[in-house]
């Protein structure tokens, strides 16, 4: 299958853009100018998001005595229900994104759910290199434990998720809360994973095949990782979970990948090491999209219906646990 013809209409304008001098690749960038071009392409991507949303600001403390900011998403008119939580994390490769370049995808899983949506914004690097986006990811998960009643969350019922990076963060938790359960206070009921990076290690057959072109590249995705953590630290579990030597059986899990991404075969053969090791896996590869297309609702009509399909599945798996 090809490319989706509004996402290969996309893809030319900015293959057009380069040949003039503009639209640069982000690893082409200094951070400070990453992190503004990964911003805008938001407003292009997805322009208007769900409305009836209603968001409430969170500082959540960590370990290190600072704080960080998180959004609270729910469905106006259930403002007051006590709700089942998705703690998402946003992609960027640890180095770009915010909770304003997620806020479209975060609006989009709250409106079709019945979930309320926690997404905090983590810390960056090179600032805050590896683990202190682990160690944030953590801090938010224990902070909801505790003080998740306060805003009518039901920390019970937790589903971990992200994209790309963000993903990578929501599977470490899935991992710790089996493998280190002193760790973390919340045991998530189920993972959404949208492209996650799983092996920072190698590349493997769709580097070479659609690291260029197609959105996410190769060059990017190595500029991120040089950012973020030292290379004799990149087979780390908690950055390339695929590596991990004892992989434990983990909550339901929801893997969904682009075909046209350099990220697609680590992100496939992560759902076979789970698959392989008992974890009960529900694996879909959208073969006309590239990375990011959680965030591209604007210019993909098609995205609408990975939302629909994605709470689907957190439903059914809501049934099986009665409730």
């Amino acid at each position: 299958m090809s490319l989706h013809p509004e996402l290969e209409t996309f893809l030319e304008l900015i293959t057009l853009g380069r040949m003039s001098g503009q639209n640069k690749p982000l690893h082409a960038l200094s951070v400070e100018q990453a992190r503004v071009v990964f911003e805008q392409t938001s407003l292009v991507l997805d322009p208007d998001p769900p409305k009836s949303i209603t968001v409430t600001a969170v500082l959540i403390p960590t370990r290190d005595g600072k704080t960080i900011r998180a959004r609270l998403y729910r469905k106006t008119g259930k403002v007051s229900e006590k709700l089942p939580v998705i703690l998402y994390f946003h992609g960027g490769g640890y180095v770009v994104g915010s909770l304003d370049s997620h806020e479209g995808i975060c609006r989009r899983l709250a409106w079709y759910g019945d979930f309320a949506v926690l997404a905090p914004e983590y810390r960056l690097a090179p600032e805050y290199r590896w683990p202190v986006a682990v160690e944030d990811a953590l801090d938010t998960a224990n902070w909801l434990s505790k003080q998740g009643a306060a805003f009518d969350l039901d920390s019970a019922h937790v589903v971990v998720a992200g994209d790309s990076a963000g993903a990578t963060l929501a599977t470490t938790l899935a991992i710790t809360s089996v493998k280190h359960p002193d760790w973390m206070e919340v045991k998530p009921i189920a993972q959404l994973l949208f492209y996650p990076v799983t092996d920072t290690t190698r590349l493997r057959a769709s580097h070479r095949d659609y690291g260029k072109g197609y959105l996410l590249e190769s060059e990017t995705l190595e500029w991120f990782y040089q950012h973020y953590v030292e290379t004799d630290q990149r087979s780390h579990w908690t950055i390339s979970p695929l590596l991990i030597s004892d992989i434990p059986i983990l909550p339901p899990t929801y893997i969904r990948l682009a075909k046209f991404d350099p990220l697609h075969d680590e992100g496939s053969a992560y759902a076979q090491l789970l698959q392989t090791h008992g974890t009960c896996v529900q694996l879909t590869v959208e073969n006309a999209l590239t990375h990011d297309y959680l965030r591209m609702g604007g210019i993909v009509d098609e995205v609408d219906n990975i939302y629909k399909e994605t709470i689907l599945w957190l439903k059914s798996i809501q049934s099986q646990l009665n409730f």
